[in-house]
């Protein structure tokens, strides 16, 4: 039997562990990204043929090397997982040649499907003029792509929730889940560089 003594021990132990539920909405788990050209997994001059049409540049492109073009980019959610925050600072564009900002799910190299769509919301190009963005996103912000603009059809829509099934990610929760396997990318797409894109990042925990 536990003794008196035992039992008071416990009890403090679970009181001072325990948590306020409201925490969860102000209280975050936050993933970064620094967002270079070197990342992208190839030049524009190198997109397929049958996609030029549909998603080939409409300004000459630079390859990677060459490109000024950095950023940086956080995503935190809430520990309730009901909100997600998005800040974004990015340098050496011009912004009237962004055209579509994106956070795609693929592993580091690999070109992947649109997990949430930045631009959907806001003027891309007036907004980032002054070089940032900042967002609050919601369940409804996840988005299932589906027309590609003529990318292969083996692309699922939107992503799995969990990699090698089916099942689609519709949560925050699961877009979180993702972060955490480092398979989250932002994605900056301009008029020089829209198939691969302007510059990318893999998103990761923050680090201390």
């Amino acid at each position: 039997m536990p003794t008196r003594l035992a039992l008071t021990v416990a009890l403090f132990t679970l009181s001072a562990h325990a948590k306020e539920p409201a925490l969860g909405a102000t209280t975050f788990t936050v993933y970064e990204a620094f967002l270079s050209p070197a990342q992208e997994p190839g030049e524009e001059s190198e997109i397929p043929k049958p996609l030029e049409k549909s998603l080939g540049a409409t300004a000459p492109s630079t390859p990677r090397e060459s490109r000024k073009s950095r950023g940086w980019g956080q995503l935190r959610f809430t520990k309730d997982l009901s909100r997600a925050y998005v800040d974004v600072q990015i340098e050496g564009v011009n912004a009237a040649d962004i055209l579509m900002f994106h956070i795609h799910c693929g592993a580091p190299g690999v070109l992947g499907p649109v997990v949430v769509d930045l631009g959907e919301a806001v003027n891309l190009s007036k907004t980032l003029a002054a070089g940032k963005l900042s967002l609050e996103l919601t369940n409804k912000n996840i988005v299932f792509i589906k027309d590609m603009k003529g990318m292969k059809p083996g692309l699922p829509e939107s992503c799995p929730s969990e990699l090698g099934f089916a099942a689609q990610t519709k949560t925050l929760a699961s877009l979180e889940s993702l972060a955490k396997k480092g398979v989250l990318y932002f994605n900056l797409h301009t008029k020089a560089h829209t198939y691969y894109g302007e510059m990318r990042g893999q998103i990761y925990a923050a680090q201390p």
